[in-house]
């Protein structure tokens, strides 16, 4: 199976829906894509929706956490929502949760950055 990559600006929020698998075939193209959505549109916050991600290895952490970095320093927060327990599991353990807030939907994340 591979990665489904849905992009949806909302004010200066990127939208980044996931299905599928994220894993080092996939991860790449993940990464050009938001790193364009987010210079091209002026980009403060993420809200990363995992609803539909059935598998993520550590190439998919890399993505996330680059993307991190890279809004941090744009002073914005990155959101994830909607998470299912196997890709949940795989954050706990590698310690996103610590720097990354998780909301249980996506309408809940946009509202925690003003946007709903």
């Amino acid at each position: 199976m591979s990665l489904n990559i849905d992009l949806e600006v909302k004010q200066d929020v990127l939208c980044i829906r996931l299905s599928g698998e994220l894993d080092h075939h996939s991860a790449d193209e993940l990464r050009k894509q938001a790193v364009n959505a987010i210079e091209t549109h002026g980009i403060r916050h993420i809200i990363l929706n995992l609803e539909h991600l059935s598998f993520m290895d550590s190439s998919g952490l890399g993505v996330i956490l680059g993307r991190y970095k890279q809004i941090k320093q744009l002073h914005g927060e990155m959101v994830v929502c909607a998470i299912s327990p196997s890709v949940q599991r795989l954050f706990d353990m590698s310690g996103l949760f610590k720097i990354i807030r998780l909301e249980p939907t996506e309408e809940n994340a946009l509202q925690r950055l003003g946007v709903a």
